[in-house]
């Protein structure tokens, strides 16, 4: 999808009114380190830190509608317990998500917690109960679906099992006269009868067509095998780095492929495909242009830690960063370079921060970020505008542009960052970024060490790496000059 098609997908999807269908979960992640095992029993013990609680299954795809501009109508179940008065919250809070909830007194809200360090989950506890609601509430749940259908564009039913998808629920959707795309899964698709699309993944179809989905070819027979077990108008197979698939009757099986990312956490990436897939549909225009926009928004959520959602500000920046090279998408704004840190971090990676001109790059150069980048996981540069350079080494310097230097350095290996800055010094980027550990050459002392004093206030140290005698780009640029060493 270009950026014409994507701009103009976001400004028709804003405001679109999708109502969201089916099994709500309140996901609690509970976050520590751990530093022992117990003396209890082999087990790891966790030292809470922080907690997490948000919307999710059908409560997270309406979160990411929201979150992609859509206004979301919420039609789910949760008992009279704290979890529910926890989800009703949730809902409250997002002013774009309209809650049509059902309360079943005999029933309690479906919870998941999830216990988490370093970025892996360690345990879930799971409250829920995965039998069929009683017949007065999926009643309940019918009148309500035919009310909040009212104007909107879509309706998307996510079955994760749990009861709240019954026989009348999914005649009600399909009743609204809308288009139903249904999230399942259920190991049979034809329960759902003639809906618009069913949204499984790769494992998902194995299960109902009882084939492989391996490869093209494989995914196309099952396709064809489970459009022939249900009523469905089209299937639409998610298949992870491989992309999608679509089959729709009478017609033959497209592939869209999808762009490798790095995946943080698939956590709700499912929830993020079938929501923006909604969106753009709901928004009018083709379906291969709704499909692009899904295939975008669950690779950008892949990119996150926990079942987050998108906005679209993130699916223009991933869009751009499709088309930059790998050295261009390394080049970061103070902002992005927070966002970076903050998913590193969430991933436990220790953060490195260096800094400096670097205007003609030389072996002193390569030797001193590779050594820095030996102290980290993830090594941010800092790097000098063209202003500030001048304002530091006189006229004549820089030699190179700032755009030339950044990319030079963001081509290197052992950089992950470049976060241009145009003060005397980087203190504000080292505020922003909060480094594990500082780095600067062994010509100066951790004393003249520009933040060190900050770095080692949170906890992180600041370390000297050793210089390659007789390179430096004062001395290139004699020697360029024929004036020799000084």
């Amino acid at each position: 999808m270009d950026f014409a098609a994507l701009q103009d997908l976001i400004a028709r999807g804003a405001g679109v009114r999708v109502v969201c269908v089916g099994d709500v979960m309140v996901d609690r992640f509970v976050y520590g380190e751990v530093s022992r095992m117990s003396p209890e029993a082999p087990i790891p013990v966790l030292a809470r830190k922080r907690e997490l609680v948000m919307l999710g299954a059908s409560g997270n795809v309406a979160r990411n509608v929201a979150g992609l501009g859509g206004q979301a109508a919420l039609v789910g179940v949760i008992g009279s317990d704290p979890e529910g008065h926890e989800a009703l919250r949730l809902v409250g809070d997002d002013g774009r998500i309209e809650g049509a909830l059902v309360t079943d007194t005999t029933r309690p809200t479906t919870l998941k917690t999830r216990f988490v360090s370093g970025g892996q989950q360690l345990l879930r506890v799971d409250v829920e109960e995965t039998g069929p609601v009683s017949a007065d509430t999926s009643a309940r749940l019918a009148r309500t679906i035919r009310d909040v259908a009212v104007g909107a564009g879509v309706i998307i039913l996510s079955d994760y099992g749990k009861g709240v998808v019954t026989d009348e629920v999914i005649a009600a959707c399909r009743a609204s006269g809308l288009p139903v795309i249904v999230d399942s899964k259920a190991r049979s698709f034809s329960r759902y009868g003639a809906v618009d699309i069913i949204k499984p993944n790769a494992s998902e179809l194995a299960h109902a067509a009882g084939l492989p989905t391996g490869t093209d070819a494989e995914v196309e027979a099952a396709l064809a095998l489970a459009l022939e077990l249900c009523e469905a108008r089209a299937i639409l197979v998610t298949r992870a780095a491989q992309g999608m698939s679509l089959a729709v009757r009478g017609q033959p099986v497209q592939h869209f492929p999808g762009t490798p990312r790095e995946v943080f956490d698939a956590s709700g990436a499912g929830d993020t495909a079938i929501s923006a897939l909604g969106v753009g549909i709901a928004a009018g225009g083709p379906l291969e242009d709704a499909i692009a926009f899904a295939l975008l928004a669950s690779g950008v959520a892949v990119g996150k830690v926990g079942t987050a959602a998108v906005s679209p500000a993130e699916l223009v920046d991933a869009a751009r960063s499709v088309h930059m090279a790998a050295a261009d998408a390394k080049i970061a704004t103070p902002e992005r370079m927070v966002e970076e840190v903050a998913r590193w971090r969430a991933r436990g990676l220790r953060v490195g921060f260096t800094n400096g001109c670097f205007d003609i790059l030389h072996r002193g150069h390569v030797a001193y970020l590779a050594q820095a980048r030996s102290w980290c996981d993830r090594l941010i540069v800092g790097l000098n505008s063209d202003r500030s350079v001048r304002a530091l080494k006189g006229e004549g310097r820089p030699v190179n542009d700032l755009e030339s230097r950044a990319m030079v350095l963001a081509g290197l290996a052992s950089v992950d960052l470049v976060a241009p800055f145009d003060e005397e010094t980087p203190l504000e980027l080292i505020r922003a970024a909060r480094p594990d550990v500082l780095v600067k050459g062994a010509d100066y002392s951790e004393s003249q060490v520009v933040g060190g004093d900050l770095v080692r206030e949170w906890g992180g140290e600041v370390r000297l790496a050793p210089l390659v005698h007789g390179y430096s780009t004062t001395a290139a640029i004699r020697r360029m000059a024929g004036e020799g060493e000084p």
